[in-house]
């Protein structure tokens, strides 16, 4: 099928009285949206579908069936890719969460969405009309592009998917000393693309792509570009251009989007508990993430041993330790832009939707990296001067009384907080990809 045809038979259509199709002849332009991941992966995009559809821009979203009702929520027309025993079986798998083999695990199954996100497009979207925007492990969108002719926009949500000579991202489980010349931690990353990356998806994209007529794709972290225009979600304060990055990358600010998740407000025991005395520790390990029972464990160490109050998040009550002390409370969900204002610190996992709220509430924050890209955010927290990092086997409780309390007395710490807080909020991470991606249509 040609390209022209394909286009003609792509146009959406209506129900006849007898029941066939008849083309439609709406011509408005729509957005489509293809998420994959976690909330951090996916609020975002459903924040950015909220905001096209209220600058009038027709928008469909496709992510695992696990956020249908936060899509819903927000008012969006959903598709699902997977079911909610699919998503449950990625996030339960046991070496999702390790420093080297969680990269190769996450791929396998996100090359399973390939298809379903590539029929979806090739039964919806019209070539040359309609827009599609696809989040980094959307795969199957960037197979569209080239497939179907569609406009894609890729959405980068961390700096760790751009590759750099001058300026590589720390990379999981290999704590390098920074006196490391940057060519060799590049090569190092190269070494992971060609031994771990590459292996656990070209395999099944190649052979996809064969069946459609495409060649096979050499190197993921290439590819995975979109040729026409990438946004990258994090600021250039945060992570400066570099001279080698693909010339169609432009960078936005944070696109903050907590109050798009299982709850927009707190709940009012937590704020009941906010009121009830000093700002406490949050601790959280992320939405997805199973296996972290020693560190809320060490959590509650450590209230104990410096006499702080602690909020302890997280959506699997089996991770939280039985019979919390007094000053101690566990809550399965809160958005972080609601919470971290009236809070001490932010005792975290390293994800980068996680850092930005700190950055956005101007709370110190104590990265305990786990995988991805969790080491290279800690980095950057570090540098900015408004945080500091622990290695999982370095997180015990006196070690991390001795952090944190070197971080709340400290007033370098303070102004750093209050300076990067002012530069988050002097940007709309979500307003500013609008307008790169369309713009508004009005009226």
């Amino acid at each position: 099928m040609t390209i022209v045809e394909r286009q003609e038979w792509l146009v959406p259509s209506r129900r006849t009285a007898d029941g066939g199709t008849a083309p439609s002849h709406d011509r408005t332009p729509r957005v489509f949206l293809a998420a994959l991941g976690t909330h951090g992966d996916v609020l975002p995009v459903i924040a950015l579908g909220a905001a096209l559809q209220a600058r009038n821009h027709p928008v469909r979203i496709a992510a695992p069936a696990h956020f249908r009702p936060l899509a819903a929520r927000a008012g969006l027309s959903f598709h699902p890719i997977g079911t909610e025993a699919d998503f449950a079986r990625a996030m339960s798998q046991p070496d999702l969460w390790h420093p080297v083999r969680g990269a190769r695990a996450m791929l396998e199954a996100v090359v399973e969405a390939v298809e379903p996100t590539y029929r979806w497009l090739e039964a919806e979207a019209r070539p040359g009309l309609d827009r599609v925007v696809a989040s980094t492990l959307a795969l199957g969108a960037r197979v569209a592009q080239e497939r179907l002719g569609l406009s894609l926009t890729t959405l980068h949500m961390m700096p760790m998917l751009v590759e750099s000579r001058f300026a590589p991202p720390r990379l999981p489980g290999l704590p390098l000393p920074r006196l490391v010349p940057a060519r060799l931690r590049h090569d190092l990353g190269r070494g992971a693309d060609r031994f771990v990356l590459d292996p656990a998806a070209l395999p099944p994209l190649n052979a996809f792509r064969a069946g459609l007529g495409l060649a096979p794709v050499k190197r993921l972290r290439h590819w995975w570009h979109s040729p026409e225009q990438v946004l990258l979600a994090v600021p250039d304060w945060y992570a400066p251009p570099q001279a080698d990055w693909p010339a169609q990358i432009t960078q936005i600010g944070f696109p903050l989007a907590d109050t798009y998740g299982d709850d927009a407000g707190l709940a009012p025991d937590l704020g009941a508990f906010l009121q009830a005395g000093p700002a406490p520790l949050v601790f959280t390990y992320g939405s997805a993430m199973a296996g972290a029972q020693p560190f809320f464990a060490t959590a509650v160490a450590l209230c104990r041993l410096s006499g702080r109050r602690g909020i302890l998040l997280s959506g699997r009550a089996d991770e939280i330790p039985r019979d919390l002390p007094p000053g101690l409370c566990h809550a399965a969900y809160a958005p972080l832009s609601r919470l971290l204002p009236s809070c001490a610190a932010l005792i975290h996992h390293g994800g980068v939707g996680t850092v930005a709220q700190a950055l956005a509430a101007g709370c110190p924050q104590l990265i305990v990296p786990v995988a991805f890209d969790h080491a290279d955010e800690a980095q950057r927290v570090a540098r900015l001067g408004v945080g500091a990092s622990l290695w999982r086997w370095r997180f015990t409780a006196r070690r991390a009384r001795r952090v944190i309390d070197g971080l709340l007395g400290s007033g370098r710490v303070a102004r750093a907080c209050r300076e990067v807080q002012m530069l988050v909020r002097s940007e709309n991470g979500v307003a500013q990809a609008c307008e790169a991606i369309g713009g508004s249509r009005g009226n």
